[in-house]
């Protein structure tokens, strides 16, 4: 068995061995959990860094169609199903918290599409902020949803409280950049 253990001081400490039952854990720098690699240091680099490699490997497959001639838009359609999905899975867990050049490299990605499909294609952050908006809208209309309490409405009753963050981490995060996306949809 394995552990990480998130940490996001900049020191490196020096943890005892995790144990459970009387067996040690096996400490490990980042840990893949439903398609997302989580680093002890909550940095995404490896996690952008493994969505452009594998979306790189299908661009090839994207030029191979073009040679074919295929019309433009069943090129998007490629693009859309294969490359578009893989750059944009969990997207709201990990794009807010991503470095710049991680995103670049992604955006890159997506520009080498566009010259290959010659079509524009929507960048990274359009589709975050969409995504953002599409889940928490679905959040607001649950009221079993456990965090239906983190949207309220503020007295006007057109736009929710902005939740207060002390950090840069959380303020990139899914939850104030949500709210952000529903107020100024609004």
């Amino acid at each position: 068995m394995q552990v990480v253990l998130l940490s996001s001081k900049k020191q490196e400490r020096h943890y005892q061995p995790v144990r459970i039952s009387g067996t040690t854990l096996e400490r490990v720098d980042s840990f893949r959990y439903l398609g997302v690699h989580i680093s002890q240091d909550l940095s995404w680099s490896r996690h952008t860094n493994s969505l452009a490699k594998k979306a790189r490997q299908r661009l090839y497959h994207l030029r191979r169609l073009r040679d074919f001639r295929l019309p433009s838009k069943v090129l998007r359609n490629f693009y859309t199903c294969t490359i578009e999905s893989i750059l944009t899975r969990n997207i709201t867990v990990w794009f807010g918290n991503s470095t710049k050049q991680d995103r670049q490299a992604l955006q890159r990605v997506v520009r080498s599409a566009e010259r290959i499909t010659h079509t524009e294609l929507p960048d990274l952050q359009t589709i975050y902020y969409k995504r953002c908006q599409t889940k928490a809208r679905t959040i607001v209309k649950d009221p079993t949803h456990h965090n239906n309490r983190l949207f309220s409405l503020l007295r006007s009753g057109r736009r929710f409280r902005s939740l207060k963050t002390k950090t840069e981490r959380l303020k990139r995060s899914f939850f104030p950049q949500a709210i952000r996306a529903l107020n100024q949809g609004n």
